[in-house]
C-alpha cells in the first residue's frame, strides 16, 4: 500500500514540475515573441540606411525636440504616447529614442506590450548618436 501511495505522490509531483517548467517555457516564449531590442547608434544608423521605411519616434520635450533631432523623427513627449499611440504604425519597423535611452526603453517596452512586431531602442540615445559624430537637425 505505501509502494501505491508513494507512486501517487511523485506522479504528482512530476505532473506540478512539468507544469512549472511550462509556464516559465511559455512565460519566456512570450516575453521574447513581445519583446524589443536595444541598440547602439551605430547600429541604429546602419538600420536607418537600409531600411527606408523606419518610423523614427522622439519621445522626448517639445523643447529637447527644438534643440536637437535626428532626421525625419515624429515628437511624441513620453506622457503622450498611450493617448497618441494610433499615431505610431504598427505596419513599419520602429526606432525609438530619447536624450540617453532610458525614457524610450519604457516606451520601446510599451509598444512591444501592445503588439508592435519591430520595435528598437536607441539605447545610448540621442546623446551617442552625437557623440560618435552622426548627423543631427539643430
Amino acid at each position: 500500500m505505501d509502494h501505491i501511495n508513494h507512486r501517487k505522490e511523485t506522479m504528482t509531483v512530476m505532473r506540478t514540475m512539468i507544469t512549472v517548467v511550462l509556464g516559465i517555457v511559455m512565460t519566456a516564449a512570450v516575453a521574447l515573441a513581445a519583446g524589443y531590442k536595444n541598440i547602439l547608434s551605430g547600429d541604429a544608423k546602419r538600420l536607418l540606411a537600409s531600411t527606408k521605411n523606419v518610423f523614427l519616434l522622439d519621445v522626448r520635450t517639445p523643447e529637447e525636440f527644438r534643440q536637437a533631432r535626428l532626421q525625419g523623427a515624429v515628437l511624441i513627449p513620453i506622457n503622450e504616447v498611450e493617448r497618441r499611440l494610433g499615431e505610431v504604425p504598427k505596419n513599419r519597423p520602429v526606432l525609438v529614442y530619447c536624450a540617453v535611452g532610458s525614457r524610450s526603453n519604457l516606451v520601446a517596452d510599451y509598444l512591444a506590450q501592445r503588439g508592435y512586431p519591430q520595435v528598437y531602442n536607441l539605447a545610448d540615445g540621442i546623446v551617442g548618436w552625437y557623440r560618435n559624430g552622426f548627423p543631427i537637425i539643430r
